[in-house]
């Protein structure tokens, strides 16, 4: 694989890419190398539709040697990477460019390693979610981290954007799950971050990669800690006639010194949409939904939670609590929760996803704004979210063919995440920043903070090659929003003035 070629330019000609594309034709089979237009158009964007691009050409490497010789070619040639899984982030963060390479690593899903004993097992990063607790599943262990899209997502995606799910409010995110991760930098060398121990010496870099959205090296391996399943779990749906008060009684749960292992809200548009979709069962005059999973080990202990949960929803006024019946029953009612999205998709020509988090005692309030900006701007939303962890996700609905609609849902958007900062929340809990929340990423953060994530990229891509323009904005675009404080139309730091 040792090719040389003179200067490669940012802005790649049609012989450049001609020559490209001949190395990396001796690198993989031609099947794994897409450059026509229609190969190339269905890598144009991830879940996030409405920022569409098409890429350089797409490559998919089908071994860790292949992939090195690639980063390799593409390190020398000083050529654009984009890093990409299933596609299913909603943020933006594997959206191409048109003078970058894609690279899809879907063929990189073998299960390299189970190991029983410690609770582990060691995968490639194009393994899907869900498949990780299918291979452990006959020694009835799994991994906990579930998002809505976890039958398709990659667990390479996962790490990417820190991903959650339903059952993160007890098991926590994908950082908390993770042990061990191999990364292959832009130069060439990789990289070992974790150990399969409980614990490692020195600077926590896991948790630097793991959310790091592509910008610091490619993902080529991942441990991750297995769970044993419970043996207990009961699920409550409880209704409400005020999606405020549904707000608030998530954190009287909560403050009673109950954890439940999944605590979703779901409002009245979203109730509608999924029963009609999945026929979940859920009462469809609620104006919202809590639905409330306990498990455990010992079922006196899961019973005592539940009468004590049924106990505070009905004082916090839920007009009706139902138990599930049966696994059966709890899965059937689980369906419509994870199938909210897809069913907002078929009463909407589009929506867009919003991801901010607030603490959880603001909920009540921060769905009243949320309730008084889809007035402001005309356009109907349907919230769906983590309920537990205050990790909101309001579908803002609009329809694309009519002319200011996206740039209406966008700017409400941004009032929203606006909402969530002031309430002392976050941009973003799961799907990361990307694209879609760059400019807000001005808002939460200032000019010192960002100019040490500038540092961090340049310690690991001192090319700017990795999946570049996503997650962390310039200064200049900062100053241009005029979110920041910038002295006399300068930057405070001189030598970051590239950025």
């Amino acid at each position: 694989y040792e090719i040389t070629y003179g200067d490669w330019s940012s802005d790649v000609c049609s012989s450049d890419l001609t020559a490209l594309c001949n190395a990396l034709s001796k690198i993989v089979a031609s099947e794994s190398l897409l450059t026509e237009p229609e190969e190339l158009t269905p890598y144009e964007c991830d879940g996030l539709t409405a920022l569409r691009e098409v890429p350089l050409a797409v490559v998919l490497p089908e071994n860790l040697d292949q992939l090195r010789a690639i980063v390799a070619l593409c390190n020398q040639m000083q050529v654009a990477v984009v890093t990409r899984g299933a596609g299913t982030g909603l943020s933006g963060g594997a959206r191409p460019s048109k003078d970058a390479l894609l690279i899809g690593l879907a063929k990189l899903n073998r299960i390299l390693k189970i190991n029983s004993d410690r609770k582990s097992i060691t995968v490639e990063p194009g393994v899907t979610n869900l498949a990780i607790s299918q291979a452990v599943s006959h020694l009835n262990l799994y991994y906990a981290p579930d998002p809505s899209s976890q039958i398709a997502c990659t667990i390479g995606g996962n790490v990417a954007e820190n991903a959650g799910g339903v059952h993160c409010i007890k098991y926590g995110l994908t950082v908390n799950n993770v042990l061990q991760v191999r990364m292959l930098t832009i130069d060439g060398e990789l990289l070992t971050f974790g150990s399969e121990s409980l614990d490692t010496t020195g600077y926590d870099l896991l948790s630097l990669v793991v959310g790091s959205e592509g910008l610091l090296g490619i993902v080529t391996e991942v441990t991750v800690r297995l769970l044993d399943r419970p043996p207990e779990v009961r699920l409550l749906l409880a209704a409400f006639d005020q999606i405020e008060v549904a707000g608030d009684a998530v954190g009287a749960i909560l403050t009673a010194g109950i954890t439940p292992a999944g605590l979703e809200m779901m409002d009245h548009r979203s109730i509608q949409a999924a029963e009609d979709f999945t026929h979940a069962g859920y009462p469809r005059e609620a104006a919202a939904i809590l639905l409330c999973e306990l498990d455990g080990r010992s079922p006196e202990s899961v019973a005592e939670q539940a009468i004590k949960s049924i106990e505070i929803l009905k004082q916090c006024g839920a007009t009706q609590v139902i138990e599930a019946k049966s696994e059966a029953h709890r899965n059937q009612l689980w369906a419509g929760r994870k199938g909210a999205f897809p069913a907002i998709g078929r009463i909407s020509p589009d929506y867009y996803v919003m991801d901010g988090t607030i603490p959880r005692r603001h909920l009540g309030t921060v769905l009243q704004q949320i309730d008084q900006l889809s007035n402001e701007f005309g356009l109907e939303v349907a919230n769906v979210f983590h309920a537990g962890d205050g990790n909101l996700h309001p579908l803002i609905l609009y329809d694309a063919n009519q002319p200011g609609e996206l740039q209406k849902a966008e700017q409400m958007g941004t009032e929203i995440l606006k909402h969530c900062i002031e309430a002392g929340g976050s941009i973003t809990g799961e799907h990361g920043v990307g694209l879609e929340k760059l400019d807000a990423m001005c808002s939460q953060f200032n000019e010192s903070e960002l100019s040490l994530f500038h540092q961090l990229k340049q310690v690991f891509d001192p090319h700017n090659l990795l999946n570049p323009g996503k997650a962390i904005p310039t200064l200049h675009r900062c100053a241009e929003l005029g979110a920041m404080h910038v002295h006399h139309g300068q930057l405070p730091h001189p030598e970051l003035e590239r950025f």
